[in-house]
């Protein structure tokens, strides 16, 4: 699961955000001035931080300050500051990237996913994630709502491959030559038979299923 830490004093805007987040599968922690934001920092592990600068207790810009002293966690800001040497100095230090109230959530969705998806190349790709579901590239496991789901090899295939590419919409044939890696024709319920699995299994441990059937085509990702 994609953990998220919201700073922000506007409380409608904090917990709208927070909302829009959980319902997109990540966990959220709400903190409503500097000085809390940098607790649950401190006690708390995180994968992506939304963060306002104009806070009580403590300033937006020196919480990235400190966290930039022994952190590289992605820095989202959020604000009402929109003239171009606000951005340029925010950028400067140490945020990844600025978003101006107000806002769009789905375009804030956007951008925290291009932030993650930056993270995971950084650090080598050792994590795949889309919403909460997640892929350990070292242990080959997928973890679904925080809950591993114990896949077959081409089940894991299947699921990895739809995940690299959620906007795909991928055919039975494609999926069979880039997993099993043979370009032998097969019957369309190799494909149906491995996903019903997969279905099962998230099924099995309360996780959510976002493996859309493309009716007459093949299989993609919810968006």
């Amino acid at each position: 699961m994609v953990r998220i830490l919201v700073v922000e004093d506007d409380t409608d805007i904090n917990n709208m955000t927070a909302e829009f987040l959980r319902g997109k599968g990540c966990g959220v922690e709400q903190a409503f001035s500097g000085t809390e934001g940098r607790l649950l920092w401190q006690m708390k592990e995180f994968d992506l931080l939304l963060l306002d600068l104009m806070l009580p207790g403590l300033s937006g810009e020196e919480l990235i300050r400190q966290i930039r002293e022994n952190s590289r966690i992605p820095v989202i800001v959020l604000t009402a500051k929109n003239a171009l040497e606000d951005k340029v100095e925010v950028l400067g230090g140490g945020a990844d990237d600025y978003l101006t109230k107000p806002f769009e959530l789905e375009e804030l969705w956007v951008r925290i996913q291009v932030q993650l998806r930056h993270r995971g190349s950084m650090a080598g790709e050792k994590e795949l994630i889309f919403k909460d579901w997640v892929i350990d590239q070292d242990a080959r496991v997928l973890k679904a709502g925080g809950k591993a789901v114990e896949l077959t090899a081409h089940e894991l295939g299947i699921v990895e491959l739809l995940m690299r590419h959620p906007k795909k919409v991928f055919t039975k044939q494609e999926i069979y030559e880039a997993v099993w890696q043979q370009d032998a024709f097969i019957e369309d319920k190799t494909i149906n038979v491995h996903v019903s699995n997969i279905r099962a299994k998230l099924r099995a441990g309360g996780a959510q299923d976002y493996i859309q059937t493309v009716w007459g085509i093949g299989f993609k990702m919810t968006e």
